[in-house]
């Protein structure tokens, strides 16, 4: 599957674990590890929250290549 977010690499800019996250969103820690691995994607309503989590624009969230290829 194709690189679609860069939520791995966000969360270690920010000192953050995906534990952390699923905890944060009530998820089970594996669906974040599915993200973070680009498996499968989270919703659109889950990546406004992500953001907002992180303080960071949604935009940051996805992998610019990808973007452009868009």
């Amino acid at each position: 599957m194709q690189d679609i977010n860069r939520l791995k690499l966000v969360l270690v800019e920010q000192k953050k674990t995906s534990k952390w996250l699923s905890e944060e969103l009530g998820v089970n820690p594996s669906t974040v590890s599915k993200w973070c691995t680009n498996s499968s994607q989270p919703d659109i309503e889950t990546l406004a929250r992500i953001s907002k989590l992180l303080n960071v624009n949604v935009d940051e969230l996805f992998n610019k290549k990808f973007l452009e290829e868009c």
